[in-house]
């Protein structure tokens, strides 16, 4: 029970650190699986690519493909609606935390 609330939870923080790099620069998932885990997010594709495609869906990112060494990839990158929405978890997120850290 435990593990399914932190789950939720942390799919929140999870979409902040997406937005976070989709803004800094185009990734593709295998990436961004592995920056995830640098964290201490174990995350499956089966997990990452449904949340991309809903982020993707609600105008927060977009997909280009590009061919890298003969294989196409999917490059994610932020739109200005996922940037503002990024802007404003950013303020919300650092608020909260000041109030929890102790």
């Amino acid at each position: 029970m435990q593990d399914k609330i932190l789950r939720k939870f942390f799919l929140g923080f999870i979409q902040i650190h997406i937005l976070h790099h989709a803004k800094k620069e185009p990734f593709y998932g295998a990436w961004m699986i592995e920056e995830l885990k640098e964290h201490g997010y174990d995350m499956s594709p089966g997990t990452l690519y449904p949340l991309l495609h809903n982020m993707e869906s609600s105008g927060l990112i977009e997909k280009n493909k590009r061919t890298v060494e003969g294989k196409v990839r999917k490059y994610y990158q932020s739109t200005p609606l996922g940037n503002d929405v990024l802007e404003e978890a950013r303020q919300k997120a650092y608020e909260l935390f000041k109030e929890i850290k102790d």
